[in-house]
């Protein structure tokens, strides 16, 4: 090409040698604990700074219980009164926040979501969202207080009103246009009454999911957004300038495997291994905030399954035959959802992760338990293992997407979600897959590929999903510089085929053996099938062999809608517990000849992987035969004149010590990403924890 490619591709440099020391404590007495000064609410200000516990050794009283020592009881009422919704709502999840796109009239389009408990709430009048804003004022004079942490000093979460273990709730203070408090030359405020999306029903007894779509003119600046629900606690999210290009933050797998003790990852000061990482998240957001929260599967972990007690004589058959001819039975079903809807309940609502899912809208796609649809295809099909797929299908489309297929329908072209795009019907879940292609800035677009709903042991996507996407890609506006995809599972990562061959031999002699449960090896082999416990993640690959034509076929036609449209594509991946980045470019035949550039090269891409943001690494075997495997250049897509190996990004390790790889780093991570205006470059930020459960991270 003899002009310049549009969406070039910046790394940013290795940060110097960071230190591990905390950083020093914040302020004894903030300027809200001054007597008769209005506690903020805690979306306004850093709830840690206010129920900081700072007790010394010595047992002195902290700065905390002096302040309030000499507050009258009605000043400490009116500051720690806890908020309530009017009529009353029992929450079980919630509140959540989804994002949708920008519409073509300058709309940002998303949604709120609750569940909660019909026993213990009041629906006369329904369950209503107001939220407000202010076109005229800056963000940048709406930066909060970002909270510092001391070692071996707790803190607490900021306040939630579905967090069981949440903190006093401090009440929103009474504000409103009439009193001057938000005297604005524009204001905007707007109230929208719930949308009844589901009734689950079970023995506790019946609860209820409530969507209220969202939607704000976007105005020449970035804004903040404020909202409540049946005036109970002030939550808040910030949406960008219409002109401008968003920060947003992927993450992926949030949650231990089976096995793994939390507690190994809990730092001091921290109630639970879950929220280090998050917390440092939360950290950036508060910094400069986060227009988008981007989950690249396993946003929770739906494997322990297995572990409920009406699945159990289904789980034990020793038998293939047996497990697939197993009848479904109404226990089990009821089983299955009462899993589902117990485990979302429990993780979306606690720690850390709740306080970003209520502040920073999500976009997911979905990855809940590994392997599914890379089982034979009989098995696939039985009913209990089809039934489990089913109904996480569901609950996925329910919880993180805030969709209802019973209620939305499945014509992407009238449907309440405009990013959606539907693809071709499941093999395996009765729903056609669900990609969406969503607005980050002028510049950006991210897709969201569903490689999950059509899913075989031969088959990623199906071609009517593919012509689907690639129809909405040609769609969007010539400005869009940079289009990410996004798919669970890396597609320029290093192969491990020989792994892969040795496991489904019929000759491999530990499958035998842990079939039979000889030589404790019963761990061996997974619990759905009796085939080796890695070969269902291996088949998962892009680049395993079953799917390696596909694989193939999906990145020349990426390529050539790069060349078409002057766009930078680039990945976003997680699902290996690592950070890595795989590239794609241009192959040069001729060793003498330099190499293209990557401002003139279509085929120029990069495959940036962040897992997990809690889960443990690989144990350190798997990350040294990965390492190993990393530097190898690839000579599969030589034909289509392209390279591919993976990038040598991390020259230090968190301590400044020799990385044990350049390739691979083996510790807990997420990604921030922004627009950089200067060079056109999307900057990805790979976040790595620099001590395991201290909640600092380093670039």
């Amino acid at each position: 090409m003899a002009e310049p490619f549009v969406g070039g591709f910046n790394l940013p440099p290795p940060s110097p040698n960071p230190s591990i020391a905390p950083p020093p404590p914040p302020p004894k007495d903030p300027s809200w604990l001054k007597p008769g000064v209005r506690i903020p609410s805690g979306a306004n200000a850093s709830w840690s700074e206010i129920s900081r516990t700072e007790s010394t050794a010595s047992g002195a009283p902290n700065s905390l219980n002096s302040m309030f020592a000499n507050m009258s009881a009605v000043e400490r009422s009116n500051n720690l009164r806890v908020a309530r919704m009017n009529p009353y709502l029992q929450f079980m999840a919630g509140p959540l926040l989804r994002y949708d796109t920008v519409d073509e009239r300058g709309v940002w389009r998303g949604a709120a979501m609750i569940v909660t408990a019909d026993a213990g709430s009041v629906y006369e009048p329904l369950p209503t969202l107001t939220y407000h804003w202010d076109p005229s004022r800056e963000v940048g004079n709406l930066k909060r207080h970002v909270s510092s942490r001391t070692h071996g000093k707790s803190f607490d979460l900021a306040p939630h009103p579905a967090d069981p273990l949440s903190n006093v709730h401090p009440a929103s203070p009474t504000r409103t246009y009439e009193n001057g408090e938000y005297a604005a030359p524009d204001p905007e405020q707007r109230s929208v009454a719930g949308q009844e999306l589901y009734v689950y029903y079970g023995n506790g007894g019946t609860f209820t999911f409530w969507r209220f779509m969202i939607e704000i003119p976007l105005a020449s600046h970035e804004m903040k957004i404020h909202y409540t629900i049946n005036s109970g606690l002030e939550l808040t999210f910030y949406v960008p300038g219409r002109n401008q290009n968003m920060r947003w933050a992927a993450y992926s797998c949030n949650g231990f495997s089976s096995g793994v003790n939390s507690d190994d990852f809990r730092g001091p000061g921290f109630k639970s291994g879950y929220d280090p990482v998050w917390m440092d998240l939360l950290a950036h957001h508060a910094e400069a905030p986060f227009h988008a929260l981007v989950g690249g599967g396993d946003q929770l972990y739906c494997d322990s399954i297995i572990r409920e007690p009406e699945l159990q004589d289904w789980v034990t058959q020793t038998k293939p035959e047996a497990k697939r001819n197993y009848p479904l039975t109404e226990e089990m079903r009821l089983a299955i959802d009462r899993f589902y809807f117990n485990h979302y309940c429990q993780s979306f609502r606690s720690g850390a992760f709740a306080r970003a899912n209520s502040t920073i809208p999500m976009l997911n796609m979905l990855d809940l338990i590994d392997g599914f649809g890379s089982y034979p295809d009989e098995l696939m099909k039985s009913q209990v293992f089809g039934t489990i797929g089913a109904r996480g299908y569901f609950f996925f489309l329910l919880f993180q997407c805030f969709i209802n297929v019973e209620v939305d329908g499945i014509d992407d072209l009238h449907h309440p979600f405009k990013s959606l795009i539907i693809g071709g019907h499941g093999p395996y879940v009765p729903f056609p897959s669900h990609s969406f292609l969503s607005w980050m800035g002028p510049q950006v677009h991210v897709l969201l590929l569903d490689c999950r709903a059509e899913r075989k042991l031969d088959q990623v996507c199906s071609k009517a999903e593919y012509d689907a996407v690639f129809t909405r890609m040609r769609s969007v506006p010539r400005t869009v510089e940079h289009m990410v995809v996004q798919m669970g599972i890396p597609i320029a990562y290093p192969r491990m085929v020989f792994l892969e061959s040795a496991l489904d031999s019929k000759l491999n002699p530990l499958v035998a053996l842990g079939r039979n449960g000889s030589m404790g090896l019963s761990g061996f082999v997974n619990k759905f099938n009796a085939d080796a416990e890695l070969l269902d993640d291996l088949n998962d690959h892009w680049t395993a062999k079953l799917h390696k034509k596909e694989r193939n076929w999906l990145i020349q036609e990426l390529q050539t809608y790069a060349l078409d449209r002057h766009s930078r594509v680039s990945f976003v991946s997680g699902d290996v517990h690592c950070a890595a980045v795989g590239i794609f470019k241009t192959w040069v035949k001729e060793k003498k000849k330099a190499a293209v550039q990557p401002a003139l090269d279509h085929r120029y891409m990069v495959n940036v992987t962040t897992s997990a943001i809690v889960n443990t690494p690989p144990p350190n075997g798997v990350i040294t035969m990965v390492s190993a495997l990393s530097s190898k250049t690839h000579r599969t897509l030589h034909h289509a004149e392209t390279d591919e190996t993976m990038l040598p990004i991390f020259e230090k390790d968190t301590d400044g010590s020799q990385p044990k790889s350049k390739y691979i780093m083996g510790r807990r991570n997420w990604c921030s990403v922004k627009f950089d205006n200067s060079s056109g470059d999307l900057i990805w930020d790979i976040r790595i924890e620099i001590r395991k459960g201290y909640g600092q991270t380093t670039g």
